[in-house]
């Protein structure tokens, strides 16, 4: 058993008597004051191990008193890793004609009558072949008697899920994650999303079959759509929107536009006392449901707006302030800059400054700690095969060298590149409209949240005739931006600076700023955030400069400074002597695997696995 420092997890806000033990469930100092359910116990703290982790904020905390703890916690924050897992289990043997498994049984009257008292038939309980079952529950750390929904595909049993009198679920561990009732939009040219089962039901019980539920109840990380974009979404002319309409229900909202198209999604409203489809066809009846799916409205049109279309931000605003945006675990960097997706970041510096090396740990750092794929259009960075290994240096921690990288994490870090970021290289050229399509089809296909183009020059550039370049600089800027804010991508172009002059005394270069950049000054007015990349080789550091923070509650202007890991390539922040003369600081270097953190937990099992028998 780890030895465990209760006061470490104090210090982060989370009041827990020193002699506490076991696993504990309590509200989460981060995130609970921001919620509806403000007593929502979402904190799970486990003494055994030295993890806190938060299932709603996704906040995690190592307080175990090991040897590396400090290493581990300063370079890596609350990364999370997220990779695709492709040898899936599947549930246990079942009876193919029943659709059952041992323990199931015949429904019982009182869940019959319950499923009643949701307006739903028995009849469409049984077409979707619904069980009932005693499973032990995570939650309550005993076995309760649920309710079995089995997540079919091509007539196939991939996962089931199990839901207990009081909301606790659970799935089926590592299986895949798919919709409910995926198979029924195959060939469609419509189809409802809904948020849960009951709501699926719901839909059936009035008669509409092309219907399916995402798996994990509201959120962002739709992962499990990928596989089914171009089969099952590509082709579809309307799809409804059909969630909750509580904080959580609307991200999930968003990201499925994001994900699907506005041009084509449909948004279903349930009237000022409903939360839910279910909600709606017990207080109203059937037909008040088929009338708000008829009535289900466009996404507003881009561009134009009013209070109304944006009332749920508003009222986010009014109740919690502006929130930061992402930070990256980079020390005081992060009191300076957090992003946010619709946004667009420059990045400038001298040639041979490092500045594709920081996008690459933006890159991984916002992936590792918040999921967001990437696409890079990066030819200076060709063949794609050697970008990929500074990537993988960053990643695990070691040279990408055979004897230095075991096999596993070679083949581990392979595929998680593969998960999560992808490369732009059309043939049919370089020109801005032909990345921003590539990229917008990869935002439908894999839901990626960061574009990065590196550099500017190696766009193909053709200025119209009587044009100036100051002009097809402000329209180019004003492309990405457009982009950024419509598919709610964070945009980062790196751009070269003009040739400055060097100090004739020191004979070196000032450092650029973002009104140096070659052309146009729209470098630095069309920016949400800029940054120039520093190295000061007589120190040995690399400054990175905040020079342009466009809302103050995303960051302000300044500078971070850090050393550079030659083993791996990783940025590690220092802090430099105020008087000349003193001796550096010991850094801490960090060789840790990144992809090996949290003990080696497996991601892309049920997030509360972690806690489970």
């Amino acid at each position: 058993m780890k030895q465990i420092n209760y006061q470490k997890l104090r210090d982060q806000g989370v009041p827990v008597p020193y002699d506490a033990s076991g696993r504990k469930k309590i509200r989460c100092p981060f995130c609970s004051d921001r919620r509806t359910n403000k007593r929502d116990k979402s904190l799970y703290i486990n003494f055994d191990t030295g993890v806190a982790r938060c299932f709603y904020c996704d906040w995690k905390f190592y307080f175990a008193e090991d040897d590396d703890w400090k290493s581990r916690h300063h370079s890596t924050g609350n990364f999370k890793p997220k990779y695709k897992q492709t040898n899936y289990c599947r549930p246990g043997m079942e009876d193919k004609t029943t659709n059952k498994s041992a323990g199931q049984k015949e429904l019982s009257e009182n869940l019959k009558n319950y499923f009643i008292s949701r307006c739903i038939p028995l009849a469409v309980v049984q077409s979707m072949g619904i069980t009932e079952q005693e499973e032990w529950m995570p939650e309550t750390r005993k076995k309760e008697n649920t309710i079995g929904f089995p997540y079919m595909e091509n007539g196939e049993l991939v996962n089931r899920k199990y839901r207990d009198g009081v909301k606790n679920f659970k799935l089926i561990s590592g299986a895949e994650l798919i919709p409910w009732n995926i198979d029924s939009i195959c060939h469609t040219s419509e189809c409802v999303i809904v948020e849960g089962e009951f709501d699926l039901l719901s839909y059936l019980a009035i008669g509409r079959t092309d219907v399916v539920s995402v798996p994990n109840g509201a959120g962002s990380n739709l992962t499990y759509l990928d596989r089914f974009i171009e089969s099952h979404f590509e082709k579809k002319q309307v799809i409804y929107i059909s969630v909750d309409t509580d904080s959580r229900g609307m991200q999930l909202r968003d990201e499925l536009v994001r994900r699907l198209g506005e041009d084509r999604c449909r948004i279903v409203t349930y009237g000022d006392h409903c939360k839910d489809a279910n909600e709606l066809l017990v207080k109203q009846g059937s037909e008040a449901l088929r009338e708000a799916l008829a009535q289900a409205h466009d996404i507003p049109l881009e561009g134009v707006f009013t209070a109304g279309d944006v009332a749920d931000e508003l009222k986010e605003f009014f109740h919690n302030g502006l929130q930061p945006g992402a930070t990256l675990g980079m020390g005081k960097l992060d009191y300076l800059l957090s992003l946010e997706t619709g946004r667009l970041l420059i990045e400038t510096g001298l040639p041979g400054d490092g500045k594709s090396e920081v996008l690459d740990e933006i890159a991984i750092r916002l992936n590792l700690r918040y999921g967001w794929r990437a696409a890079y259009f990066s030819p200076e960075n060709f063949p794609v095969s050697l970008h990929l290994q500074k990537l993988m240096e960053k990643l695990v921690g070691k040279r990408f060298k055979e004897g230095v990288m075991s096999p596993l994490e070679y083949e581990t870090a392979v595929d998680y590149l593969t998960e999560n970021f992808i490369d732009i290289l059309p043939e049919e050229g370089y020109s801005v409209s032909v990345i921003l399509n590539k990229a917008e089809a990869l935002v439908r296909r894999r839901g990626i949240r960061v574009l990065f183009i590196d550099p500017y020059n190696c766009l193909e550039h053709q200025i119209p005739a009587g044009q100036s370049e100051t002009q097809y600089i402000s329209e180019f800027l004003e492309l990405l931006r457009s982009f950024a804010r419509r598919k709610k991508v964070l945009v980062v172009l790196a751009a070269h600076p003009t040739k400055l002059k060097q100090d004739p005394v020191t004979h070196r270069f000032p450092v650029p700023t973002m009104y140096d950049i070659a052309g146009s000054a729209a470098f630095f007015n069309k920016a949400d955030f800029g940054i120039a990349i520093e190295r000061d080789r007589d120190a040995g550091v690399t400054r990175i400069h905040v020079q342009k923070v466009k809302f103050r509650h995303l960051g302000q202007c300044g500078k971070a400074s850090f050393k550079y890991n030659m083993f791996n390539g990783r940025f590690i922040p220092f802090e430099e002597p105020c008087t000349p003369g003193l001796r550096d600081p010991e850094v801490v270097w960090d060789n840790t695997n990144w992809l090996a953190e949290m003990q080696n937990i497996n991601e892309e099992q049920s997030q509360r696995e972690l806690f489970e028998k």
